[in-house]
Formats: structure tokens, sequence, C-alpha cells
């Protein structure tokens, strides 16, 4: 990846989607550009809206993926529960066959929820590159700092100048790379730029006392900034924490109200968006240690989440800010819609779809009618007994012997080894033998 963060992500996966996403957003400027309100933060906003209704599908998906899953967990702990102190080949085997047969009746795969989670990670990353750094993607905003940038690169020791400048240190490796030393000219640009746009609005200041003669360009530029970032009265490239500084200093409390309002409308947005996802029971007795620490773990991250979302918004820039609150507001609005959708949802009746759909596709991989039974005989409601299951432990070595011989004939009868076939034969012989004792 590259170095230059104004020039737009050149990575394999992140760049291509950045670059998507900084049209979408160029486009979004340049409309409310030209009905007279090029506001930056107006533009994140409802960029944030355009990218979330875009995912819908994705997360109407995973949604209804969290919905069946509350739904089946019952069965999956039965199942569980009944090889709960098998460790043997067969039973393992047959633990995995009952299992997959659980996730093909209600139509979901294992890794259902992180497949959807995969696709939009890289997604949620671009979004974020492209807020970060909008002259990268927006020619408008990146315009405002000339002539400035160039007057600028022509002053003797502006280069280690700005780079005493707090962020400058984001961008070390910037200025030591072989393009800025030759002063390949859109390099040193971007890096001048890269700086200037995390600067505070004490660093532009100082710009004017170390060189007077660019006062004039720093207020255009300032200007033009300070009208593209004012968002409610407010700086959305300074943070909040700056902004509360900079407010007690000079007695004006009424701002340092509204910059405390970025980080806790954060957190409270966060909160809501948390309670309005689908829970499950956080303690069963069905559930083993494991999955009780693992859902025990996730409880305290969602009460986390909020805190921690607090402490970013606080700490960097006030636009960012703005894009997770408009985030977790789209998200929860979401939320309310798909949970309406899905519970007007017959989830019996997609089951039965999802089954039918399964048997198909079992007859396609070359299970016959008679061997469907295998599956039907899982249903969890009707279990074996533990004590049924743990009387093979009792067969001495011969019968074992025996009884694997006559198993591999069984379920390798008119089926190749391996296939979905033998495997379902397997686990129909399994259970009957355990049925008979």
């Amino acid at each position: 990846m590259s170095y230059v963060l104004l020039t737009q992500d050149t990575g394999k996966i992140l760049g291509p989607i950045s670059k998507l996403l900084g049209y979408i957003m160029e486009g979004i400027f340049f409309v409310i550009d030209k009905i007279g309100i090029p506001n930056i933060g107006l533009a994140i906003i409802l960029f944030t809206i355009v990218m979330y209704l875009l995912m819908m599908p994705l997360t109407i998906k995973q949604q209804k993926f969290s919905k069946l899953q509350v739904k089946m967990n019952p069965e999956l702990q039965a199942i569980q529960a009944k090889y709960k102190n098998r460790k043997d080949n067969d039973a393992m085997m047959a633990m995995n066959m009952e299992t997959k047969a659980v996730y093909a009746k209600y139509g979901v795969s294992p890794t259902g929820s992180c497949v959807q989670l995969i696709i939009q990670m890289p997604i949620l990353f671009a979004l974020y590159r492209v807020i970060n750094n909008m002259p990268a993607y927006v020619g408008k905003i990146k315009d405002a700092f000339f002539p400035l940038v160039d007057n600028l690169i022509s002053q003797a020791g502006s280069s280690e100048f700005i780079q005493s400048f707090s962020q400058a240190r984001m961008y070390e490796k910037q200025f030591e790379s072989e393009s800025f030393v030759n002063g390949v000219t859109s390099y040193v640009q971007n890096t001048f730029i890269d700086v200037l746009n995390k600067a505070s609005t004490a660093e532009w200041l100082s710009i004017k006392d170390k060189f007077p003669s660019l006062a004039g360009d720093v207020d255009q530029t300032l200007g033009l900034l300070d009208r593209y970032n004012n968002f409610l009265g407010l700086n959305i490239g300074n943070s909040p924490s700056y902004i509360v500084k900079e407010s007690f200093e000079a007695g004006s409390y009424l701002m340092i109200v509204a910059a405390l309002s970025i980080p806790v409308l954060s957190a409270v947005t966060q909160w809501i968006n948390v309670k309005l996802m689908p829970q499950q029971d956080t303690q069963s007795d069905n559930k083993n240690d494991q999955q009780n620490t693992m859902m025990q773990s996730m409880k305290t991250m969602n009460m986390m989440m909020p805190i921690m979302s607090a402490i970013f918004c606080y700490t960097l820039p006030a636009g960012l800010g703005l894009y997770w609150v408009a985030g977790a507001v789209v998200r929860s609005i979401q939320q309310v819609v798909i949970n309406k959708h899905i519970d007007k949802m017959d989830l019996d009746e997609i089951i039965k779809k999802n089954e039918v759909k399964a048997k198909k596709k079992m007859e396609k991989a070359g299970v016959k009618a008679e061997q469907m039974a295998a599956y039907a005989n899982m249903n969890t409601k009707k279990v074996n007994t533990i004590s049924k299951a743990a009387s093979i432990s009792s067969m001495t070595a011969e019968e074992k012997a025996e009884a694997v011989r006559k198993s591999t004939e069984y379920y390798n009868q008119n089926a190749k080894p391996g296939s979905m076939m033998s495997k379902a034969n397997m686990v129909k012989q399994y259970n009957e033998k355990n049925n008979k004792k």
C-alpha cells in the first residue's frame, strides 16, 4: 500500500473499493455544491445513508440468519448434549451429520454470518478511508489548498516547519521517501496537503506567523475549509478534545457543550444499536463452558463498544465522529425496519421450504429417498439418551470390530465411499443400532 495517504488507496482490496466509494462521495459533494451548500458534514451524512442503503440486502440476510439461529439453537444444543460424553469416530461423524441436517433444515450455513461480515468489512474500512482523507477523493476540497500549498513549498524551511505539526509524524515515511527528496511535484504537494488536512486551527495560524507573506493565502484557504467544515457551528476538521480546550480558554461554554455532544451521541446511538440487535441467552444449562464464555465475552464487548466509541470520537476529528453517529442512527432505523420485516415472516414456512430444497440437493448428490429417513430420524426432540449411546463403549474389541465391518458394508452399499449417500447411510445405521438397544 502506498504511504501517500492523500493519493487514493492503491491496495489490491481496499484500493478499488475506496476509489468507487470516492466517486460516490465526490458525486454527493458536487450535487450539494451546485445547490449552494458545499458542506462536508452534510456530505458525510448523505454518504452514510447511501452506503447503508446499498448494503441493506447484506444486512437483511445477516439479521435473518441471526433470527433463524436463535430458533435453531435449542436443537443444536440438544445434539451437543446427546453426544456430550462421546469422543469415538462414529459418534463424532453422527453428530456432525445431525448438525449439518439442522443447518440444512433452516437453510443457513454455519459460516453464513461470517461471510456477510467478511464482505462488509473491506467496505467499512474503505468508508473510513474516504471520510478520513476527503481531499484525496473530492477534487473540490483538494482545490481549496491551492495556491497556498505551491507558495508554501517555495518557502525556505517550509518542509521542516510543517514536520513539527502534531500529526506530521503519521507521514514520516513520506518525508523520507525518494520522491519527496527529489522534489516530485505531485508527491510533495500531496504530502503537504496530507499534513495541512490534519492541522489544528492553531497550527494553521502559525503558518502566518512563520511566513507573513502567505497570510493572504492562509486566510483564503481557511475561509474555504471553514465553509466546508462548518457543521452547526462546529469545525468538524478539529477533534472535540481540541474544541473543548480552545473553547474553555476562550470562555465559550456553549461550544464545549456542542463539542461534547458528538462523543455522547456516539455512545448513546451505539448503545441503542446494540440493544436492537437480535439477542441470545448468555447463560444456558445446554451450552458448554466454552460457549458460555464466548457469549459472556460478546456481552462484555457489546457493553464496551459505546464507551470505546465515545473515547474515539472525543480524540479523533469531529467529522469521523459525525460519521459514526450517522452510521449508528441509520443502522438503528434499519434494524427496526428489518426486525418488523422478519417478524412478519412465517419462519415455519421458510423452514419447510428449506427442507424441500435440502432434499432436492441431497437427491442430486446421489442420496435416494429411502436414505432420507436417516435425516428425518435426526429430530432432536426425540434424541436418544446418553446411556444408550454410551452402551457401545461396553462392547468387546471383537464385537466392535464386527460392528465396524457390518457398518462399513451397510453404509457403503450402493454408494461411493465418502459420498453424501454413504454418510447418510452410516448415520441411519448408527441411529437404528442405538434405537434397538
